[in-house]
């Protein structure tokens, strides 16, 4: 059987599928490996006419993954923008933004966000605020309602996803699903034709999958997760932690000793930026317990 190349469009446990040209293929890893993640570009040898064993992964330019103490969990591969989905209502959590930024900085990835329904004029201008926190970092905030106003938001989002690999997060109830639908008319089908390749059943919602966009001569992948609560980052070293905090980087290497954590050492350059109101004191407390997460790691 012929070596193909073939992009992963979803994954549900060791199953996957992937895109050869257009042909669907259920795909599976020789062995126990389950190291795939959506997005990935991989080398298959056909089974059968619409199967396929995975035998191996090209050279990833971006890897996008969340951990806890045991365990680490891509989310996908290959991305160049993160799209975050915060809203007006329900409240969104600022340690889960935070979180999901500072894994785009560590794996260079682009990040984004998106303040959905602006449309709940009472609850605009919190919400605004809080997301104009991560504005001054630096980070795109867009402002639309995928309800209210569906052209705008296709408007907005289109040119943003244009000839990128882009993924969606953000918890649940932030109308990222809404989203999604806007910017990919037959998304529904889609999961559809997935599931029964898959034989998810009805688990529509709980794998991680990739669309191509329509249009364009560029071609463009949204790719959707599922919503989760939590965003474990106990992968990601001393190091690479102080950098991923795109606010402490005017500070590093003005610390008094070379290995200053930023914690309670003296003269550390990032503390007295904290005490002055140039770092927001909730993102150190959380560079604080990501460093705490890390000495914790048991894999």
């Amino acid at each position: 059987m012929s070596d193909l190349t073939g992009t992963i469009i979803a994954a549900h446990g060791r199953h996957y599928l992937a895109d050869a040209d257009g042909a669907l293929l259920q795909c599976v890893t020789r062995g126990k490996k389950t190291n795939v993640a959506v997005g990935d570009i991989v080398h298959l040898q056909k089974t059968s006419e619409n199967q396929a064993v995975i035998e191996r992964i090209a050279d990833r330019s971006t890897l996008l993954y969340r951990s806890d103490q045991y365990k680490s969990k891509l989310l996908a591969a290959n991305i160049t923008r993160l799209f975050i989905v915060v809203a007006t209502e329900p409240g969104f959590a600022d340690d889960l933004v935070s979180r999901s930024l500072v894994a785009a900085e560590a794996a260079g990835i682009e990040a984004h966000i998106i303040l959905n329904k602006v449309d709940v004029a009472e609850l605009l201008p919190r919400a605004r605020e809080r997301a104009g926190l991560y504005g001054s970092l630096g980070y795109p905030v867009h402002e639309l309602s995928a309800r209210a106003d569906p052209e705008h938001a296709v408007a907005t989002l289109m040119p943003l996803l244009a000839g990128q690999s882009s993924i969606f997060i953000g918890q649940s109830g932030m109308g990222k699903s809404s989203l999604i639908n806007l910017l990919v008319p037959d998304a529904d089908i889609a999961v559809r034709e997935i599931s029964e390749a898959l034989d998810t059943g009805k688990h529509t919602t709980t794998f991680t999958r990739l669309y191509w966009l329509p249009g364009g001569e560029e071609k463009s992948a949204i790719i959707d997760s599922p919503g989760f609560q939590e965003f474990g980052l106990y992968h990601l070293s001393e190091g690479m932690l102080e950098r991923a905090f795109v606010e402490f980087k005017p500070y590093l290497g003005s610390c008094k000793y070379y290995n200053c954590r930023h914690l309670q050492e003296p003269q550390c350059a990032v503390l007295d930026a904290v005490a002055a109101g140039k770092i927001a004191r909730y993102r150190h407390e959380l560079y604080g317990q990501l460093l705490h997460e890390s000495a914790q790691t048991l894999y």
